[in-house]
């Protein structure tokens, strides 16, 4: 039976992959920062651990996957899924604060998320594992007064390549699956101020769709990674598309 850790796994794309992959026979760390909601979601199942913490607290972090690994072994995956939006605007309209609160989620968040799974993985035996970044269409094209979401999504794409590059020799893969408009509390939340402003909604998709995407990558042999994998509503507009 495999081992992944999945954070953000109390609500939107991180709950909808920890339930299939509970569902499929996996072993699940639920890490998220809402402890209720984790032990909802767990159901009492002697497949799912939860793991109250801020991804933003490396110490946290690296307490979590410690006894993670204890109880169960070995890390097998990682879906580095927790992030934020913040409030939207030009720049010059940023809160700081709104600034550095990204900052610290979507982008130190995952680096302390990866850096306590790849020393886990480097140490095991047998060595090895897979982590598996969640991006955004935001890293390929921004939208609109989406500075600081975009800046991050943008800076995880780089710390996909060079997981990558470095985990190769210690059997390390790494790939990132790039996600468009999966229908959850937080894509509704920003449909509702669209529908506000007098936007047209944006197309969505079923959030099993994405789930299903991670529950592959995961799923492949040592020897088979996806680098980047792009999955999203099929009428979405993108750059690259009409």
């Amino acid at each position: 039976m495999k081992t992944i850790l999945i954070t953000g796994a109390s609500s939107g794309i991180g709950r909808a992959t920890a339930e299939l992959f509970l569902a499929e026979g996996w072993r699940v760390g639920l890490l998220a920062r809402r402890a209720g909601r984790l032990e909802a979601l767990a159901g009492g199942r002697q497949s799912a651990m939860c793991l109250p913490a801020d991804v933003s607290d490396l110490a946290a972090v690296e307490v979590a996957v410690a006894a993670l690994a204890e109880k169960w072994g070995r890390l097998d995956a990682v879906f580095n899924n927790a992030g934020i939006f913040t409030p939207q605007g030009t720049i010059d309209e940023i809160d700081p604060d709104d600034w550095h609160r990204s900052l610290a989620v979507n982008l130190t968040g995952m680096f302390n998320t990866a850096r306590a799974a790849f020393a886990q993985m480097r140490a095991q035996d047998p060595q090895g594992g897979r982590i598996i970044n969640n991006g955004s269409l935001s890293a390929h094209s921004p939208r609109e007064g989406s500075v600081c979401y975009t800046t991050t999504k943008h800076g995880v794409t780089g710390l996909t390549r060079t997981l990558s590059l470095d985990g190769r020799r210690f059997g390390i893969a790494a790939g990132q699956i790039d996600i468009g408009n999966a229908r959850t509390e937080l894509v509704d939340k920003l449909n509702e101020r669209m529908l506000a402003e007098g936007k047209p909604l944006m197309d969505m998709m079923d959030v099993a769709d994405a789930a299903r995407s991670v529950l592959h990558m995961a799923s492949l042999p040592p020897s088979a990674n996806v680098l980047f994998q792009t999955v999203l509503a099929t009428n979405m507009p993108y750059v690259g598309r009409g």
